[in-house]
């Protein structure tokens, strides 16, 4: 450890350095290879979007302070002038038509950003300040979807590799903050940025620390060696509330927790066997009567009660109550063991099948907790369920090459609506369109994909939403996937901070201030 970083750390309370202990990994700094909200929290304070979004998903100015619709297959924005990269290039035209350029071309990306830029056939420059985009038909969110793309400058980051950014080399955006050292799964430093367009930042340096442990992360918070956390423990979550000099901030989330089955395989799928151990010949997982039987095993009002420690709420939908999208009639059904025993025989497995499900153990509030008693639930139905867990970035990497049968994964809503998040993980997979890019269990369903693509070019809100709510009856009365829970997000800091939370769950140093005296 060098004097520098010793410094860095013993700074003291007063100090103009903010430490973070947050709880998740960044598993890369490049702002477009990895479409998972801890990576995208961590871009957005290096990092701008022309759309920014409040702390209730709502959009925002951000390096564009105007947009519009010209006619119904483009939409014409208007750049902040004066903006420039944090090694002085200055912001225009130019870096927009590249930054979406290069969004299809990264390499190997686990999450592609694909997903927000798939209505877009051509970018067009009017002037160094105006872009136009042409779309592929009528594409009303294309703003939404636009708050998700960080912008980067093509005369510096043209050719740079997912490597140069995580290196360093590469790390340079518009924003707040400038990355000055990058420790992977360890710490990442960042200096604040002078010459910000937004104004100067609060904090002088951040030291953000990646600690997945929730045990060590509560501690390091008691014992004065972060000043902040996200992520607080349910187990701590009442000790934090009634501990002195320590401060809470919550807020309902748009993170729903699904687990997510074996859609791609017929014949066996790899990690289900008959109750001798021999693999099936046929993958359960494409019978509905099977999916639906584990969807009717869990008892969902149970794992936020007893695993949640009520910091959720039970759901079968990717949207919160009185959000856009959000579908009142689809009510969260009861765990019914004997109704699914009896469909599991429909099926032809009167006596059930084994089952190992996957998940990570360090990404989501109680994620191992979760899997577990779920498996026990299966296990209860016939389903005899071995649970093994793993620090998410192995297991991401697993998932998305299709390793699993079952497993437990996510997703966050940062865009206000629900349709990005149909869009990534229940429509059919496609590179090429930019669908399915975190629909690792490669479900699909033509009728879902139609309902999708109907409401994404439906520039009427009201009739968007009512597709919207018919695509979600679709995929939910599908079992395409099973949802179990909508999560709260809760942070905690030391007394003298203020905090701004946010229902996208992002952890930022721009929304933690002093405490005005």
């Amino acid at each position: 450890m060098t004097a520098a970083t010793i410094a860095l750390i013993a700074a003291p309370a007063g100090a103009q350095t903010l430490r973070m202990g947050v709880g998740a990994q960044i598993t890369s700094t490049d702002p477009h290879f990895h479409n998972i909200s801890p990576n995208n929290a961590f871009a957005s304070m290096v990092f701008d979007n022309l759309i920014e979004t409040d702390d209730r998903a709502r959009p925002m100015p951000g390096l564009a302070e105007s947009w519009r619709p010209v006619g119904e297959d483009s939409w014409e924005f208007r750049l902040r002038r004066g903006v420039r990269f944090q090694n002085g290039s200055e912001f225009t035209a130019e870096d927009v038509a590249f930054t979406i350029d290069r969004i299809p071309t990264v390499v190997n990306s686990p999450g592609s950003f694909r997903t927000y830029t798939q209505a877009i056939t051509a970018v067009e420059i009017l002037d160094a300040y105006t872009v136009r985009f042409r779309t592929n038909g009528p594409a009303p969110v294309l703003p939404n979807d636009l708050a998700m793309v960080p912008m980067l400058d093509r005369e510096t980051h043209q050719g740079a590799t997912t490597e140069d950014f995580n290196a360093g080399r590469a790390a340079i955006g518009t924003g707040p903050y400038r990355m000055t050292v990058h420790r992977p799964g360890d710490r990442i430093e960042l200096q604040r940025n002078d010459a910000y367009w937004g104004g100067r930042p609060r904090w002088q340096a951040i030291d953000y620390r990646m600690i997945t442990n929730d045990a060590a992360r509560t501690a390091a918070l008691l014992a004065g060696d972060v000043d902040f956390i996200d992520q607080v423990p349910t187990t701590d979550a009442d000790r934090l509330r009634r501990a002195p000099r320590i401060v809470i901030s919550e807020i309902d989330s748009m993170r729903f927790i699904y687990f997510a089955l074996d859609h791609l395989r017929t014949g066996p799928t790899p990690f289900v066997t008959d109750n001798d151990g021999r693999p099936l010949d046929r993958n359960p997982m494409k019978d509905i009567r099977v999916r639906r039987a584990l969807s009717l095993a869990i008892d969902r009002q149970a794992i936020v009660a007893r695993v949640m420690e009520g910091a959720a709420t039970a759901s079968v939908q990717v949207m919160p109550p009185g959000a856009f999208g959000f579908v009142p009639d689809l009510e969260v059904p009861r765990a019914d063991p004997e109704a699914a025993r009896r469909l599991l025989a429909e099926a032809g497995y009167p006596n059930g099948f084994r089952l190992t499900l996957h998940g990570p153990n360090d990404r989501y509030p109680n994620d191992a907790r979760i899997a577990q008693a779920v498996g026990q639930m299966w296990t209860r139905i016939g389903v005899r369920t071995q649970v093994e867990v793993a620090p998410f970035a192995s297991f991401v990497a697993r998932a998305s090459r299709q390793d699993f049968s079952a497993f437990l994964v996510s997703w966050g809503t940062s865009t206000g609506e629900p349709l990005a998040g149909l869009r990534s993980v229940a429509a059919t997979y496609s590179r090429e369109r930019g669908t399915g890019a975190v629909n690792r269990g490669r479900y699909s369903n033509p009728t879902f994909d139609q309902a999708l693509d109907l409401a994404s070019r439906e520039l009427d809100d009201a009739r968007r939403e009512a597709l919207l709510q018919d695509a979600t009856r679709i995929v939910v009365n599908d079992y395409g996937i099973i949802p179990t829970h909508l999560q709260k997000n809760v942070w905690a800091m030391r007394q003298g901070l203020v905090h701004t939370p946010r229902v996208d769950e992002r952890t930022r140093a721009q929304d933690v201030r002093p405490a005005e005296r």
